[in-house]
């Protein structure tokens, strides 16, 4: 027997989701199949109100609701220091761990040559823009630590060395719990470069 028509559809579109595959987005459409018909109506209204209601801050291209984001807005922190990270979800992960009072800049992705991104396809203008007001003392890094990650804050702070900032980049090493023994080479080789005095 066909699957109906307006059910592929529905899989179809689930699977283009970050870690949907078919099985699941077929489950996801079938789940969504036996809702009421106000919980389905309340799930539409919600994918349509994300794409309306949020939009990039224009000074520093995080998620927002309002004319600028919750931080931009906020005239406590300090603004002398930005972490430069790859995506949204980045600065709730550094805002989560409560250690950082700065700002910030969102490129909204990473070079990639292979897929066609490239230092102008990301958030980088504005970040030109920002450092030229002449506040910023020290950009920080905090791109993923993949290759994709580690080239493009290489190749801005290549850029960024005729401002004469303090530039510098996340420290990474040993998760809080794990065993030597169970960790990479590349991470203990990080924790090495990025040990400190105690």
């Amino acid at each position: 027997m066909d699957k109906l028509k307006a059910l592929i559809r529905l899989e179809e579109s689930l699977a283009k989701l970050p870690s949907i595959g078919r099985k699941s987005a077929e489950r996801m459409a079938y789940a969504l199949l036996d809702m009421s018909d106000e919980d389905l109506m309340e799930f539409s209204n919600a994918i349509r109100e994300l794409k309306s209601s949020i939009h990039r801050c224009p000074v520093c291209g995080n998620l927002t609701d309002h004319d600028f984001c919750e931080i931009c807005s906020d005239e406590y922190r300090d603004k002398e220091t930005l972490i430069v990270v790859s995506y949204p979800k980045d600065v709730i992960a550094i805002e989560n761990s409560g250690g950082y009072r700065g700002l910030y800049h969102v490129l909204h992705g990473v070079i990639a040559p292979n897929k066609g991104i490239g230092l102008e396809e990301l958030n980088y203008r504005s970040l030109i823009a920002r450092i030229e007001e002449g506040t910023i003392k020290e950009i920080i890094f905090a791109t993923n630590p993949t290759v994709e990650g580690e080239t493009t804050a290489l190749y801005l702070a290549k850029k960024l060395e005729p401002y004469h900032l303090t530039m510098t980049r996340l420290a990474y090493g040993l998760q809080m719990g794990g065993n030597l023994d169970y960790t990479d080479s590349i991470t203990l080789g990080r924790a090495l470069e990025g040990r400190r005095k105690i």
